[in-house]
This record gives structure tokens, C-alpha cells and sequence, in this order.
């Protein structure tokens, strides 16, 4: 099997696939979209033109979508699986995967995504309900998180390869108040020493120059 992993390293959902392949040691090439021509060569194999994008070169298997990949991946090698095999933990692993994505990493996109808008066509109100729905999101992770674990029980899942691109990203553009939200505050740190979210943070780290708005300096750390 010959694996092909169309990304960028500062993709928010490539660190989320990368995760899982580095948690389950899953062999493959990482092919980097970068330009304008990496997009079209993309949406050649897959019109959405969106990464992570996975192709098998030996029976030309592809696949989008950063849940669907890391589905796949629990195919391959003798890891521990991230969607667990017991029906009821697969099920809050799933739960908390999609949580990650659309309430956290949706709005932190949104909000990254209008600055880039072109000057007076930024929208100053949708900007507001993000941050107000991020401020939702932490509070209840907090309540969810605040007793240990991961971020699905007590095993490393789906969940967490969704919840460090989506919360590093998001403490970037809308950081949470530390101090009061100790569970998710513990749970980040937990989560940032991971090796495997250690790693793609820091392939990613001279990519920074690329985010649209100020970088700020606490998040340099880790």
C-alpha cells in the first residue's frame, strides 16, 4: 500500500489526519498543496479542491474529508483504534469529533476567513456571534473536560486529532480565560505535550508567517 496524503502542515484539519497517522504509525507521502497549480492538480482527483485529500496509489483508493481519512487509517497496522470498537465509545468519539469541528473549528475559520475579505466587505456583526459561539463552545467543554481524561473518555480518539488543531487555532484567534476554565485549560495542556500533537505543531511552526492575523506571543508557547 502506497499512501499519498495531499496536505499543507498548517492545514487545521491536515494536523487533525496527521495526528492520527503519527498516533497509529501509518506509512505515507506527504504531497504539499502550496500554490495555485497544487489546487488545480487537487481538484483534478477531487473538484471540492479542499486537503486533507488521500489517495492509494496501488488500488487508487481516495478519500476526502479529515474524519472519513482517519476512519480509514484505523484499518491499518496494530495501534489502538481512534473510533473505539465498543459501539457506545464509538459513538462519543464520533460525538466529540463533530463537536470539535463545527463549534469550534467552524467559528475559528469564520473569523480567520473575514479578515481575509477584501477592505469593507468584513462583517463586524458575524465576527461578534463567532467569538460569542466560541465563548459556548469552551464553557461546555469546560463542564465536559473539567473531570480528566480525554476528550471522549478515558482513551486518546477521533476526538482529540479534532480537538488540538480546533483549540490551538481557536486560542489564537479568541483565546479562553485560562484561569476560570481550568478543565479545558488542563485538557490543552494534556493535549499540546501529546508527542504525536507536539510534532505537527511544530512542522508547522515556521508556517506561521502565512496566518492573516497577528500572532500572538502566548502562542508561541508550546
Amino acid at each position: 500500500m502506497t499512501l499519498t496524503l495531499h496536505e499543507h502542515p498548517f492545514a487545521s484539519y491536515c494536523w487533525k489526519v496527521l495526528i492520527a497517522f503519527y498516533e497509529r504509525e501509518v506509512p505515507f507521502e506527504p504531497h504539499l498543496v502550496i500554490d495555485m497549480d497544487d489546487r488545480e492538480a487537487l481538484a483534478e482527483l477531487w473538484p471540492l479542491g479542499k486537503i486533507p485529500f488521500l489517495t492509494d496509489d496501488r488500488t487508487g483508493l481516495a478519500l476526502p474529508e479529515s474524519s472519513i481519512v482517519i476512519e480509514f487509517a484505523d484499518r491499518i497496522g496494530e495501534a489502538p483504534p481512534l473510533i473505539p470498537a465498543d459501539p457506545d465509545a464509538a459513538l462519543q468519539a464520533r460525538l466529540w469529533d463533530r463537536v470539535f469541528d463545527t463549534a469550534v473549528m467552524n467559528p475559528m475559520q469564520d473569523i480567520v476567513g473575514d479578515s481575509l475579505r477584501p477592505d469593507g466587505h468584513d462583517d463586524p456583526h458575524g465576527v461578534g456571534e463567532w467569538r460569542a459561539a466560541l465563548e459556548r463552545a469552551y464553557e461546555l467543554l469546560n463542564d465536559h473536560l473539567e473531570s480528566g481524561g480525554w476528550a471522549a473518555g478515558p482513551d486518546f480518539t477521533i476526538a482529540d486529532c479534532a480537538a488540538a488543531p480546533s483549540l490551538f487555532y481557536a486560542r489564537v484567534v479568541h483565546r479562553w480565560d485560562e484561569s476560570r476554565l481550568t478543565g479545558l485549560t488542563e485538557y490543552f495542556e494534556r493535549l499540546t505535550a501529546r508527542p504525536s500533537v507536539s510534532r505537527v505543531i511544530e512542522e508547522a511552526r515556521e508556517y506561521r508567517t502565512l496566518f492573516p492575523l497577528p500572532w500572538p506571543e502566548y502562542a508561541n508557547r508550546p
